[in-house]
């Protein structure tokens, strides 16, 4: 199978395509992929969807897909890698975390919300006009739009999860523990079950219990996987080092990270890189 690869950070690319397919092949960067005109049908890990004008599509590094084409198709490929994520500001990729944790990698137009869609053909049609025009700043105006339309495919994703628990006998303000949880998970200090009961107005009982009914695992539980799952996606998507990895997920060292990881995934985290690495290898 094709292995294509991005030896730039960032890379924009137009492409008109009339009978012949885009036959299956695999990525070691993330793509976006916008419909101008044209019909057919896209396929990723054998799931197969029909595509048309305005459809916007997320492809991640491990996907296998490919492109049916059944009417002249004009493609606007927007491409970039974990070297382009690790040189935006740290806030911005915490945000995106959106699209690493919640993609179920299935095909399809990512733009779940209406009202988004005239404004990622607008932001399309800016990001071709910056590249024909060439003006002054066009490439730091096209990185500011490109950013915008990763955090329009992030919302779209945030809003197709389910919607926050409510803590019963209370005003209908959401407990939305686990979002707290997500938006504090760098900060440890935040997520003891006193700090988070309190912030939450309840007592530390209460949530103990509020949290396993309704979750499933104890609250220590979620947030030691949920911080494994971080750690899986830095493993995957970036050249992130175990110890840095450690570091910025508030684990007491490497050595702290390598023994819970492999309590929970049953490899050390090189190991789980390494496999990761031998199956994007083309076939």
């Amino acid at each position: 199978m094709l292995q294509e690869n991005l030896y730039q950070p960032f890379e924009i690319e137009y492409r008109e395509c009339t009978e012949c397919p885009i036959d299956a092949h695999k990525h070691n960067f993330f793509e976006l992929v916008y419909i101008m005109e044209g019909s057919g049908v896209q396929c990723v890990n054998k799931n197969q969807l029909p595509y048309s004008a305005d459809k916007l599509f997320l492809v991640m590094p491990q996907d296998c897909h490919s492109f049916q084409v059944k009417e002249s198709t004009k493609f606007f490929f927007i491409r970039f890698n974990d070297v382009y994520l690790k040189n935006q500001p740290k806030e911005w990729i915490q945000q995106l975390e959106f699209i690493f944790q919640n993609n179920n990698h299935l095909p399809g137009c990512i733009l779940k919300n209406k009202s988004d869609k005239p404004l990622v053909k607008s932001l399309i049609d800016a990001l071709i006009r910056e590249q024909v025009n060439q003006q002054p700043y066009h490439k730091a105006l096209s990185q500011q739009i490109v950013n915008t339309i990763l955090m329009i495919v992030a919302r779209n994703i945030s809003s197709q999860l389910p919607e926050p628990s409510r803590q019963p006998g209370k005003s209908e303000a959401p407990l939305n523990i686990l979002h707290y949880i997500h938006e504090n998970i760098y900060a440890p200090e935040k997520l003891r079950a006193e700090q988070i009961a309190s912030h939450f107005n309840i007592s530390p009982t209460y949530l103990s219990e509020y949290f396993k009914r309704n979750n499933g695992d104890s609250l220590q539980q979620y947030i030691t996987q949920y911080k494994l799952k971080l750690v899986e996606t830095r493993l995957q998507y970036s050249s992130m080092r175990v110890g840095e990895i450690a570091y910025e997920l508030g684990f007491t060292d490497e050595s702290h990270l390598n023994r819970m990881f492999k309590k929970y995934k049953g490899v050390n985290p090189s190991a789980f890189r390494k496999e990761l690495q031998l199956q994007l290898q083309p076939d």
